[in-house]
Protein backbone atom coordinates (compact mmCIF):
# COMPACT_ATOMS: atom_id res chain seq x y z
CA UNK A 1 0.00 0.00 0.00
CA UNK A 2 1.00 3.57 -0.47
CA UNK A 3 0.83 6.50 1.89
CA UNK A 4 -1.94 6.63 4.50
CA UNK A 5 -4.15 9.63 3.69
CA UNK A 6 -6.81 9.43 6.42
CA UNK A 7 -8.29 7.07 9.00
CA UNK A 8 -12.04 7.28 9.59
CA UNK A 9 -13.56 5.77 12.73
CA UNK A 10 -17.13 4.91 11.81
CA UNK A 11 -20.07 4.25 14.15
CA UNK A 12 -22.86 2.32 12.42
CA UNK A 13 -26.57 2.38 13.24
CA UNK A 14 -29.52 0.06 12.64
CA UNK A 15 -29.61 -1.16 9.04
CA UNK A 16 -32.66 -0.99 6.79
CA UNK A 17 -33.09 -4.30 4.98
CA UNK A 18 -34.79 -5.45 1.79
CA UNK A 19 -35.04 -9.15 0.93
CA UNK A 20 -35.78 -9.57 -2.76
CA UNK A 21 -36.29 -12.77 -4.69
CA UNK A 22 -32.70 -12.81 -5.90
CA UNK A 23 -30.93 -10.28 -3.72
CA UNK A 24 -30.58 -8.72 -0.31
CA UNK A 25 -30.00 -4.99 0.17
CA UNK A 26 -28.80 -3.44 3.42
CA UNK A 27 -28.63 0.33 3.89
CA UNK A 28 -26.50 1.09 6.92
CA UNK A 29 -26.46 4.67 8.24
CA UNK A 30 -23.29 5.85 9.96
CA UNK A 31 -21.36 8.79 11.34
CA UNK A 32 -17.62 9.13 11.58
CA UNK A 33 -14.55 11.00 12.71
CA UNK A 34 -11.52 11.38 10.45
CA UNK A 35 -7.94 11.75 11.63
CA UNK A 36 -4.73 11.98 9.68
CA UNK A 37 -1.82 14.08 8.56
CA UNK A 38 -3.79 15.61 5.66
CA UNK A 39 -7.28 16.03 7.15
CA UNK A 40 -9.11 15.97 10.48
CA UNK A 41 -12.88 16.29 10.84
CA UNK A 42 -16.30 14.72 11.30
CA UNK A 43 -19.23 13.71 9.14
CA UNK A 44 -21.62 16.62 8.50
CA UNK A 45 -24.64 14.30 8.63
CA UNK A 46 -25.14 10.56 8.52
CA UNK A 47 -23.59 8.74 5.60
CA UNK A 48 -25.02 5.54 4.13
CA UNK A 49 -23.29 2.30 3.24
CA UNK A 50 -25.38 0.30 0.78
CA UNK A 51 -24.52 -3.39 0.58
CA UNK A 52 -26.04 -5.66 -2.06
CA UNK A 53 -25.72 -9.45 -1.96
CA UNK A 54 -27.02 -11.52 -4.87
CA UNK A 55 -26.18 -14.61 -6.88
CA UNK A 56 -23.84 -12.36 -8.87
CA UNK A 57 -21.78 -11.52 -5.77
CA UNK A 58 -21.41 -8.73 -3.23
CA UNK A 59 -20.97 -4.98 -3.66
CA UNK A 60 -20.85 -2.03 -1.33
CA UNK A 61 -21.04 1.70 -1.85
CA UNK A 62 -20.62 4.21 0.96
CA UNK A 63 -21.16 7.95 0.49
CA UNK A 64 -20.52 10.66 3.04
CA UNK A 65 -19.24 14.19 3.59
CA UNK A 66 -16.70 15.24 6.18
CA UNK A 67 -16.08 18.76 7.49
CA UNK A 68 -12.87 19.78 9.21
CA UNK A 69 -9.43 21.19 8.53
CA UNK A 70 -6.74 20.35 5.99
CA UNK A 71 -3.02 19.96 6.61
CA UNK A 72 -2.62 23.77 6.59
CA UNK A 73 -5.35 24.25 9.21
CA UNK A 74 -7.86 25.66 6.73
CA UNK A 75 -11.53 24.70 7.01
CA UNK A 76 -12.69 22.40 4.24
CA UNK A 77 -14.90 19.51 3.29
CA UNK A 78 -14.29 16.11 1.75
CA UNK A 79 -16.95 14.08 -0.05
CA UNK A 80 -16.04 10.41 -0.23
CA UNK A 81 -17.62 7.71 -2.36
CA UNK A 82 -16.16 4.29 -1.52
CA UNK A 83 -17.12 1.38 -3.80
CA UNK A 84 -16.01 -2.21 -3.50
CA UNK A 85 -16.67 -5.90 -3.79
CA UNK A 86 -15.32 -6.82 -0.33
CA UNK A 87 -14.03 -5.08 2.78
CA UNK A 88 -10.45 -5.40 1.52
CA UNK A 89 -11.23 -4.44 -2.08
CA UNK A 90 -12.56 -0.86 -1.96
CA UNK A 91 -11.83 2.05 -4.27
CA UNK A 92 -12.62 5.46 -2.81
CA UNK A 93 -13.11 8.64 -4.81
CA UNK A 94 -12.57 11.94 -2.98
CA UNK A 95 -13.89 15.39 -3.89
CA UNK A 96 -12.83 18.46 -1.89
CA UNK A 97 -13.04 22.24 -1.72
CA UNK A 98 -9.51 22.41 -0.24
CA UNK A 99 -6.89 23.78 -2.62
CA UNK A 100 -4.22 21.95 -0.63
CA UNK A 101 -6.01 18.59 -0.89
CA UNK A 102 -7.15 19.02 -4.51
CA UNK A 103 -4.56 16.41 -5.56
CA UNK A 104 -6.81 13.76 -3.93
CA UNK A 105 -9.47 14.27 -6.61
CA UNK A 106 -7.17 12.71 -9.22
CA UNK A 107 -5.23 10.35 -6.95
CA UNK A 108 -5.50 6.58 -7.31
CA UNK A 109 -6.74 5.45 -3.92
CA UNK A 110 -7.53 2.24 -2.10
CA UNK A 111 -9.31 1.63 1.19
CA UNK A 112 -9.05 -1.02 3.85
CA UNK A 113 -12.13 -1.56 6.04
CA UNK A 114 -11.71 -3.28 9.41
CA UNK A 115 -14.72 -4.35 11.48
CA UNK A 116 -14.65 -3.19 15.11
CA UNK A 117 -17.24 -3.15 17.87
CA UNK A 118 -20.17 -0.89 16.87
CA UNK A 119 -18.69 0.04 13.50
CA UNK A 120 -15.68 -0.06 11.22
CA UNK A 121 -12.35 1.67 10.72
CA UNK A 122 -11.69 2.86 7.17
CA UNK A 123 -8.12 3.61 6.14
CA UNK A 124 -7.61 5.36 2.79
CA UNK A 125 -4.24 5.04 1.06
CA UNK A 126 -2.65 6.20 -2.17
CA UNK A 127 -1.79 3.34 -4.53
Amino acid sequence: MGELIVTINVATYKAQMLEGRNSRVAMIPFSGEAKGEYFNGKTVSDGVDTQITSSEGFSLSARYMLEGTDIKGKKCRLFIENNGTSLDNCVPKIYTDSETLAFLENAKLTANVECVENGVVVKIYTT
